[in-house]
């Protein structure tokens, strides 16, 4: 059996397409949400569905003894972001290479880094007038948004559209795809 451990710092949409895909997967299993949020929705998704989960301070984030201890204990064999909004130190990126994944709401390069998430990012791709937008999902590394990209999937922007509406869209795409990645890279 693979242990996924979720990060995430919201209200935990995909985190919880992720745990209700898992939920009786044969080979593949979500061990562990972590957050850095006390206040995030998915601490009570996680409740729901009795997975075990933590609140890391920035302090606790940056603290490899202390991380490592909770990811062991779980047997974390991959991480997967779910909207979280710190940056992965780096004993995380070594001590998961290429273990860890980020699926962000446009097409990377475009969009992306420090602060672009949630509407922030739709907002941005119509002001940009952009005439397609998406998901990217990439590995993590120890730059905001930059990882090696694994995959990348299309949606048309309507000039109709508004955020909210672009926000829908392409969270289609995030809790179709996103499972199929992680999938994929356990196999």
């Amino acid at each position: 059996m693979k242990h996924i451990a979720i990060f995430a710092s919201g209200n935990g949409t995909n985190a919880k397409a992720i745990i209700e895909h898992f939920a009786n997967h044969p080979e593949i299993r979500v061990a562990l949400v972590l957050t850095n949020n006390p206040s995030a929705g998915v601490l009570k998704i996680a409740h729901e569905h009795k997975i075990i989960s933590a609140i890391v301070n920035k302090n606790s984030l940056n603290k490899e003894e202390v991380m490592m201890k909770v990811l062991n204990a779980q047997k974390i064999d991959m991480i997967v972001l779910a909207g979280f909004l710190q940056l992965i130190p780096a004993f995380l990126l070594q001590n998961f290479p290429k273990k860890i994944i980020n699926i962000h709401p446009a097409l990377l390069p475009k969009h992306g880094g420090k602060g672009m998430y949630g509407l922030k990012v739709h907002q941005a791709v119509l002001a940009n007038k952009d005439t397609e937008t998406g998901i990217t999902i990439h590995y993590v590394n120890e730059v905001y948004d930059d990882g090696e990209i694994l995959l990348q999937k299309k949606v048309v922007v309507d000039p109709n559209d508004t955020a909210e509406l672009l926000s829908a869209k392409v969270q289609q795409l995030e809790h179709e795809w996103y499972v199929k990645a992680i999938e994929d890279l356990l196999r």
